[in-house]
């Protein structure tokens, strides 16, 4: 008899009616800004009806969807729902993890070199304040980037503080490896997973980290302004927040004890979240958007995405661009570099053509989601081909 259920879990999605894209744009640039989900779209004007009407906003209502969302957010990455809190971005999350993690005169911070801005500054000042040195570490084109990782982390390291994926070439970095040498040399491990979470499976159970942290508008499909924030449960008993929101305090949901003033925070993760996590119109938003990735599942979707890139990186060589190698790859997007460099306004060429890529670093960051078919396959390389002439 026939595995139905692997059977169901191979077909293809065919997802380009549930994109807000216009046929004539060819956007393969969801790394950057996702393109928008219609179900999102519609739960954005609900959301702004809604709140027309202040007055049937309920006490309950500040916390309910903050909590569902968070929830669902958990289940992504197999955690515990306590775990799980909300941030407005990445550099919100990376700076409760710097202000967490105690790092002394000599340790040293590892980090991917070129690493995204936001998982950089924080752990720039923080060396800065506490006399320890930033670790950048480069794998060359041939070699494997967790490998490397893995080499540069040592008994002075502090923190380990990398994405599933780099962010300019895809490049795949295997988070169970580097937490496990991150925990044997007792250094806390920090995940960006705003390059691969929605698009890529990630399990905490797997890789273990302190903390994890994401965007919610790239490959999660939300909208901007809201992220998340896993942190582990040995953090939260003494945990340190950025600030001091009433939300989530012990008893915050009981409006008229507000002026009692407690010491106690609400349990798990809750203290690390922002202030003002209501968000009356972007939660019903991503909760759209992450009900619509757990029907998919991101397995699901990165062996279809996968499937695009790679055709593409091999069609790439006939123009002269090279891409990592496939087993090194993250599979949802794919950086297309050339020996001869990038020339200087190739973005807006791409785009008076009607294609929308990132160029990221010296690649081109080729990043389409499930609105992308074969004709956006075609038009990118006759593009690529045009252009590289």
């Amino acid at each position: 008899m026939p595995d139905t259920h692997q059977a169901a879990d191979d077909r293809v999605i065919c997802a380009r009616n549930a994109f807000d894209v216009p046929e004539e744009v060819t956007y393969l640039n969801s790394a950057s800004l996702a393109p928008r989900l219609k179900a999102v779209t519609a739960a954005g004007h609900a959301a702004l009806e809604r709140m027309a009407a202040p007055w049937s906003i309920r006490s309950a209502d500040w916390f309910d969807d903050a909590r569902k969302l968070a929830a669902a957010f958990a289940q992504l990455i197999a955690a515990p729902a306590e775990c799980a809190t909300l941030v407005p971005s990445v550099s919100y999350g990376i700076a409760v993890a710097a202000r967490n993690i105690p790092v002394d005169a000599g340790q040293n911070i590892v980090l991917i070199d070129q690493e995204y801005p936001s998982n950089y500054y924080s752990w720039r000042r923080l060396a800065d304040a506490r006399a320890a040195a930033i670790r950048s570490v480069r794998a060359r084109d041939d070699e494997n980037l967790t490998e490397a990782i893995v080499a540069a982390i040592d008994r002075q390291t502090a923190v380990v503080a990398v994405a599933q994926c780099q962010w300019t070439t895809g490049r795949l970095i295997d988070l169970a490896r580097v937490g496990e040498a991150a925990r044997r040399h007792r250094a806390a491990f920090v995940v960006d997973a705003s390059q691969s979470l929605g698009a890529y499976p990630l399990d905490v159970r797997e890789c273990r980290p302190d903390f994890l942290v994401s965007v919610g508008y790239k490959w999660l499909l939300g909208p901007y302004g809201l992220g998340y924030l896993y942190v582990a449960e040995r953090w939260h008993a003494n945990g340190e927040p950025l600030e001091e929101s009433w939300l989530h305090r012990a008893g915050s949901d009981n409006f008229a004890a507000l002026v009692d003033y407690t010491p106690q925070y609400k349990p798990g993760a809750q203290r690390f979240g922002q202030g003002e996590s209501a968000q009356f119109y972007l939660l019903p938003m991503a909760i759209a958007a992450l009900s619509q990735i757990a029907a998919w599942t991101p397995q699901r979707i990165n062996r279809q995405l996968r499937g695009w890139t790679d055709e593409l990186a091999a069609r790439a060589e006939a123009c002269g661009f090279s891409a990592p190698p496939p087993d090194q790859r993250a599979g949802h997007m794919v950086g297309l570099s050339s020996a001869r460099g990038l020339p200087s306004g190739l973005s807006s060429a791409f785009a008076e053509r009607g294609v929308y890529v990132g160029l990221r670093g010296d690649s081109v960051r080729v990043a389409p989601h499930l609105h992308a078919g074969a004709a956006d396959m075609d038009q990118f390389i006759a593009a690529l081909k045009e252009l590289a002439a």
